[in-house]
Parts: C-alpha cells; sequence; structure tokens
C-alpha cells in the first residue's frame, strides 16, 4: 500500500516557477510508476507527466513539454515536478500517483485509471 501526500503548491505570477513535491510512504515506492496529473475548475482531470520505476523514461503531456519536469529520488520516496514558465491555464489542483501495474505504453502511462493510489491534491495558483 502506497500513501502520497503532495505539497509545493501556491500562488505564483505567469512566467515564475513552481516545483512540486509528493512524498510516498511504502517500501516499495521504487517499484511504483508515478504520475502527475490536474484538474482545473469545471474541466476534467487530465494528464501532465509521468515517470517509470525501471530506467526512469519520463512522458508529458504535449502542453508542459519543455516547460515542467518529473523527477523522482527512491532514496526519499519522493516524485518531483518542476514547473517553470507557468502560465494562467495552468491554474488547477495538482495530483500525485502511483501505479503498481505493468503500463507498456505511453498511453498507459498517461492514463489515470491506471494508477491506483492518489494524493489529495496541491492548488497552484497563477496569475496573469
Amino acid at each position: 500500500q502506497v500513501q502520497l501526500v503532495e505539497s509545493g503548491g501556491g500562488l505564483v505570477q505567469a512566467g515564475g516557477s513552481l516545483r512540486l513535491s509528493c512524498a510516498a510512504s511504502g517500501r516499495t515506492f521504487s517499484r511504483y510508476n508515478m504520475g502527475w496529473f490536474r484538474q482545473a475548475p469545471g474541466q476534467e482531470r487530465e494528464f501532465v507527466a509521468a515517470i517509470r520505476w525501471v530506467g526512469g523514461t519520463t512522458y508529458y503531456a504535449d502542453s508542459v513539454k519543455g516547460r515542467f519536469a518529473i523527477s523522482r529520488d527512491n532514496a526519499k520516496n519522493t516524485v518531483y515536478l518542476q514547473m517553470n514558465s507557468l502560465k494562467f491555464e495552468n491554474t488547477a489542483v495538482y495530483y500525485c500517483a502511483a501505479a503498481g501495474a505493468l503500463m507498456p505504453t505511453a498511453q498507459a502511462m498517461a492514463d489515470g485509471t491506471q494508477y491506483e493510489h492518489w494524493g489529495q491534491g496541491t492548488q497552484v495558483t497563477v496569475s496573469s
């Protein structure tokens, strides 16, 4: 079982940066694929970024490529999301998620239904 706690959200001006952290409990954290998703008011949850536990391959939504970076520190049981050049439309609640199942494709890594553990979310507000 994995429990996830996000932190690092807040209010930032457009063009600024934030780094989100997701601390995980459980000794098998290193064997979970990890993802970040977000949900803006009135919108569906959408994929942001993900990282495999084997090899550390990363995946990004097209809208954040080149601006966001996902990373993980297995020794600290933590996954990060560095967000640069933030835009107003990046305002949302950001969720960390963990998936222990085999996810062979990039599409699977971006599919929220493949993740069985979720954090409570952290609010990111970008002012224009």
